[in-house]
């Protein structure tokens, strides 16, 4: 293993998108759709909204009837009726109007709406203390969608908007991409399960796991947990093996730093062609980190150290999942712009992963960088983000305006 072999991070994200493709097509009832990737770009079956509808409470009319009015000379209409929620709006002839709601079918005749509290109402006589231009307080028929234009493209991931939109549209069934499911082991004979109460000297608990699965719900996986993989080879990778053929994406999180029980990269190899991509990341923290092809499913080995395990697989571990599940754009990552409170230094030609505080203020937020060693947790609990330092930077300065990427 030649970890010092090490690759740029954006190349390793364009390797992502070469080695790997998105995983078949499945149909679903749009209720179960959501948060999974179209398969294919879908079209509008009609236009929405149907027909003219008002957008405030007031008095459907021919806007050309109340041109010239205001305070002193108002549009003077007779009103003829009500417009009933879901019912067809009754004919208007010259300077007569009817009574809308928001949401009610505009009448044939009439282009403008009134509002309410610009009128004054005398038994069926309507007076409009200003005039109103067409269209004026109206959305028109196709204005959100015209029949046959995109609804939405191929590889976007259905939202709360997505699905209504759907239901607005009467598509009630789906073609999506199957949901990735990924299989996750720690290793080391030092971890013991989380879940353990007493401790022998010179154990620790596998904080990774709960951490890294939590993320991987999060990003739109099913997972599967294997447990803690023994510093044994044939057990490693045979336990590996079987794994690997009920998932679609497999993790080892610790076991890809230098040492001689060290299995992941071997395992890697002999798991499926090609094998292993990238050796290392030009990354700090996170920089002995693994990834292969194993025919054709990605398996990505993590640095031990929680710090770095998190930092990566919320980078390449996700980028993996968008890819396998069909995203086309990138995912959004929440960012807010701060100012930063000290001097960061950074090595040239690597890129910086800096855990930030962020602070309130009265000029906005101040990102305060939290240092600690990479193996320990609590400096990871109280960052709120992360401030990324290109590889072409040799640090930044204090007083900077600087983005960071909120943590999930």
């Amino acid at each position: 293993m030649k970890l010092m072999q090490v690759t740029d991070p954006d190349r390793v994200l364009k390797l992502v998108t070469e080695q790997f493709k998105p995983l078949e097509s499945e149909k679903l009832p749009l209720t179960q759709a959501g948060g999974r990737c179209l398969v294919k770009t879908v079209y509008a079956p009609e236009d929405v909204p149907g027909f003219n509808r008002s957008t405030v409470d007031g008095y459907a009319v021919a806007a050309r009837d109340t041109f010239g009015a205001g305070e002193g000379i108002p549009a003077i209409f007779k009103s003829v009726g009500e417009v009933l929620m879901g019912k067809t709006a009754p004919s208007l002839s010259n300077s007569q109007c009817c009574l809308i709601h928001t949401g009610g079918m505009l009448p044939k005749d009439a282009d403008a709406v009134i509002m309410v509290e610009d009128t004054d109402i005398t038994g069926a006589m309507v007076q409009s203390f200003r005039q109103v231009a067409p269209g004026e307080n109206v959305i028109h028929r196709g204005e959100d969608l015209k029949k046959e234009t995109v609804a939405l493209p191929e590889g976007h991931r259905l939202r709360a908007p997505e699905i209504g939109l759907f239901a607005s549209l009467g598509i009630n069934i789906v073609a999506v991409h199957r949901q990735p499911v990924v299989g996750f082991f720690s290793s080391g004979d030092e971890l013991v399960d989380y879940n353990s109460r007493e401790l022998e000297l010179g154990k620790v608990r596998d904080s990774n796991a709960p951490a890294l699965i939590y993320l991987a719900g999060q990003y739109g996986a099913a997972v599967k947990y294997g447990g803690i993989l023994p510093d044994r080879f044939e057990t490693f990778l045979g336990q590996s093996r079987a794994m690997l053929e009920e998932v679609d994406f497999l993790v080892f999180s610790g076991g890809s730093s230098v040492g001689s029980r060290d299995y992941t990269a071997r395992t890697m190899q002999e798991l499926g062609k090609p094998g292993l991509l990238v050796e290392g990341i030009a990354i700090q923290p996170g920089k002995p980190t693994l990834l292969a092809n194993c025919d054709g499913k990605p398996v990505l080995g993590l640095p031990g150290h929680p710090v770095s395990a998190l930092n990566i697989f919320a980078i390449f571990g996700r980028a993996v999942i968008d890819r396998l599940a069909g995203r086309k754009e990138i995912t959004f990552i929440p960012t807010v712009k701060a100012i930063l409170a000290r001097n960061v230094s950074s090595r040239s030609g690597r890129t910086d992963y800096v855990r930030v505080r962020l602070e309130a203020g009265v000029a906005g937020w101040t990102a305060h960088p939290v240092f600690g060693r990479s193996g320990l947790l609590r400096p990871l609990a109280e960052a709120d983000g992360l401030l990324i330092i290109p590889a072409a930077k040799e640090g930044l300065g204090a007083g900077e305006l600087v983005e960071i990427k909120l943590w999930e």
